[in-house]
């Protein structure tokens, strides 16, 4: 037993190790207070400053980063390269393969979808894209969407025998040119060796600065095409050579008559627009994918025809082809259209809707489900630019092209935008979970939010649904700036009550080390103690 005060000659080892423990335990609280002792309030000023700084910089990068690509920077950075090397789980691994095999319907619904489709009442870029850039200085159409129109001209006007004929040989060198005044000068040159409906074509889009310049150079390139159409109908049979010539020729002249369609629509002269679309229709039935019958039903529209649009909306609104924003709420504004001048948002409540109002709000609750961002656009709730050349079903994109034109006609039927606003929003209370289950259509597709960013300006906020929270890490950095930067402030106009209140914060802090060091004590053996105090 070690008893204090009392001396002999051979030191007990309880006692060796009592007193090992103590000069420990001694030189580690002299070791804390000395730290503790040299934090001046100009320390902890200098701290705390400097966090809010680093903090705040942080949350600058991941709000821009947020608003520019939808997702948080620290968020992707640990998904994509720390989650693997922790030891995450592949997604294409094969352990998932069952659960993706029974997803596969709804993802191959999910792709096209997401495809990219050229926007049926696109503008023209001389007359009316590049006039809007002259006017306010800012670029309405993108490079992602440019080159997606530089491969669809190269698609639909050029083809493997171009090379036999100089002008062709010239414009499908055209097509591919990035620069649009190089694409101008070889359509001129392409002109100065023979008649060429693409080169009158290019011009057209490219070069004439008002329709009325657009709607000549069209009509030159029709009479170009339509020879040429018919030569090229006459060899088809004769080779894969001459049927892809046809093919060609035949794209050529859709797109030349349509074009005219729309000049005159936009010089007012709706009823030989509509009569020009109808014909278009008759005579190439099967070329569905340029969707030329959304052309005739805004014709249609702007002539208050709306038994006719009717008609169209009976050919194409089947549940067999593929559906867009202007078929959904366009059968939306008909059946609007017969109760919406009496519509009272007050009376229904009272007595309930009849049967024509509530099929007027079904149309309503399928055309938002399809496109939930049309009704902001129309409600004048988001400002509109001018719609990009190519669209993404169910996306902004799409939202846009189809307000854009479609405006006016919703304005021009008394109460319909009053019902929209009234009703559009009960559409999420059906589909909690859009991105999981649709009621109507398919799960709304994920891709929409990227794909828009690349078909829309930098200057347009993408619309996004559904509502994106902020992510955890920019509410965290918000945080820990403010409380930094408050911290910063305090100690600076209070010191030494700060100091007081910092040397007290850090003992709680080491209190937790210091029980742990004395249960390391109590457990090692003394000898190492005593090895330790010889260091």
């Amino acid at each position: 037993m070690c008893r204090p005060g009392v001396w002999t000659r051979s030191v007990d080892p309880e006692c060796r190790q009592v007193g090992v423990k103590g000069k420990v335990m001694g030189m580690w609280n002299e070791v804390v207070s000395m730290f503790l002792n040299t934090l001046t309030p100009k320390f902890y000023v200098a701290l705390t400053g400097t966090s809010s700084l680093i903090s705040g910089l942080i949350l600058i990068f991941e709000w821009w980063y947020f608003r520019k690509y939808g997702t948080s920077f620290i968020e992707q950075v640990s998904v994509s390269h720390l989650r693997p090397l922790l030891g995450g789980v592949d997604n294409s691994s094969p352990t998932n393969s069952n659960s993706s095999n029974g997803d596969a319907d709804s993802n191959r619904q999910s792709v096209s979808e997401c495809k990219v489709w050229r926007n049926p009442l696109n503008l023209f870029r001389g007359a009316e894209y590049n006039r809007y850039t002259w006017v306010t200085g800012r670029e309405p159409l993108t490079y992602y969407d440019m080159n997606l129109s530089a491969q669809d001209h190269q698609t639909f006007f050029t083809c493997d025998s171009d090379h036999l004929r100089p002008a062709d040989a010239i414009m499908q060198k055209a097509w591919r040119e990035r620069n649009p005044q190089a694409r101008i000068s070889a359509a001129h040159e392409s002109l100065e060796l023979e008649d060429c409906a693409t080169a009158s074509i290019l011009l057209a889009e490219e070069e004439a600065t008002t329709i009325v310049e657009a709607e000549k150079l069209f009509k030159q390139a029709l009479k170009t095409g339509e020879g040429c159409y018919r030569r090229s109908q006459q060899l088809q049979h004769h080779g894969a050579q001459y049927e892809a010539q046809h093919r060609r020729d035949t794209n050529v002249l859709v797109y030349i008559k349509r074009r005219l369609a729309m000049c005159s629509r936009k010089l007012g002269r709706t009823r030989e627009a509509v009569k020009m679309l109808r014909d278009l229709m008759k005579e190439f039935p099967l070329l569905s994918m340029f969707n030329i019958h959304e052309n005739l039903l805004e014709s249609l529209l702007e002539l208050q025809n709306y038994a006719d649009v009717q008609a169209v909306l009976a050919k194409y609104d089947d549940i067999s082809l593929p559906k867009s924003a202007t078929i959904c709420y366009t059968a939306a504004l008909l059946k609007a259209r017969a109760v919406s001048d009496k519509f009272s948002p007050e009376a229904a409540s009272r007595r309930g809707l009849s049967t024509a109002e509530m099929n007027a709000v079904e149309a309503i609750h399928r055309a938002v489900e399809f496109n939930p961002h049309v009704p902001k656009y129309l409600l004048e709730m988001k400002s509109l630019i001018l719609p990009p050349e190519h669209i993404l079903k169910r996306g902004d994109s799409e939202a846009i092209a189809y307000a854009f034109f479609h405006l006016q006609h919703w304005k021009r039927v008394e109460g319909a935008l009053n019902l929209l606003h009234c009703t559009w929003e009960g559409t999420f209370r059906m589909i909690p979970y859009p991105l999981e289950k649709g009621h109507l259509f398919y799960p709304y597709p994920i891709c929409t939010e990227t794909a828009d960013r690349e078909l829309l300006p930098m200057f347009h906020e993408v619309s996004v649904y559904p509502k994106k929270e902020l992510p955890f890490f920019i509410l965290f950095t918000a945080g820990l700036c403010s409380f930094t930067a408050m911290l910063a402030l305090l100690t600076h106009q209070f010191p030494e009550l700060m100091g007081v209140f910092a040397k007290a914060f850090l003992s709680t802090l080491f209190a937790p080390l210091n029980f742990i060091m004395e249960k390391v004590e109590s457990i090692l053996p003394s000898s190492l103690w005593h090895q330790l105090t010889r260091i």
